[in-house]
């Protein structure tokens, strides 16, 4: 794996040993980041169930202010520590290692509001994808920043559902066996559209 673009273009990250989580490939992060160029700078980026951490590497990389990586399988929190220590990261992140829970709740009690969040659960596990969402959903007022997106990466035929709660899909990505699912929260679409009828 490398980073793909940005301040570390090129730079090699280590994948964590063994077959306990499954990297972005670099040719969906690439999709991804081409999606999100319009925001990166200055964002403040979630990486959650982040595995080697290359999704949020590649957002500093590429101007994001903070990256809050989460991740609690051992040898994955290790590759984390082990790029950032490699690329000289002297700040502008933080990794949860317990879990993505403990991250959002932290969030949510310092009121620490994130820009874009990307969620990328072991495929098969529909309960992290629902909490995880459900969670963002319930609490958006505090931890989501206002124009917020939330990307979840799943199987092409392991599609979430199309809402929780206020946040709705709005963009399908399919590439090969994996996909994007975008979410943005629903009272600022409508919110979008009232505007534009009362320009109009």
């Amino acid at each position: 794996m490398r980073v793909i673009a940005g301040k570390y273009r090129s730079r090699v990250l280590q994948a964590p040993r063994g077959l306990d989580t499954r990297p972005t490939s670099d040719r969906l992060r690439e999709t991804l980041f081409n999606v999100l160029a319009p925001r990166i700078a200055g964002a403040r980026f979630a990486d959650l169930y982040a595995g080697s951490g290359a999704v949020g590497i590649e957002a500093l990389s590429r101007g994001a202010e903070f990256c809050w990586f989460a991740e609690r399988e051992p040898k994955a929190v290790s590759a984390i520590r082990a790029n950032v220590a490699a690329l000289k990261l002297q700040g502008g992140y933080a990794i949860e290692d317990r879990s993505v829970g403990k991250l959002l709740h932290s969030l949510v009690k310092n009121a620490r509001a994130v820009d874009i969040v990307f969620l990328d659960p072991p495929y098969e596990a529909g309960d992290e994808y629902r909490a995880t969402l459900d969670f963002l959903a319930q609490n958006h007022a505090t931890v989501l920043a206002e124009g917020a997106v939330v990307i979840a990466e799943h199987a092409r035929k392991l599609l979430p559902a199309e809402s929780f709660g206020v946040l709705t899909r709005t963009r399908l990505l399919v590439q090969g066996d994996a996909a994007l699912s975008f979410y943005a929260c629903r009272v600022e679409i409508f919110d979008a559209d009232a505007e534009l009828l009362a320009a109009d």
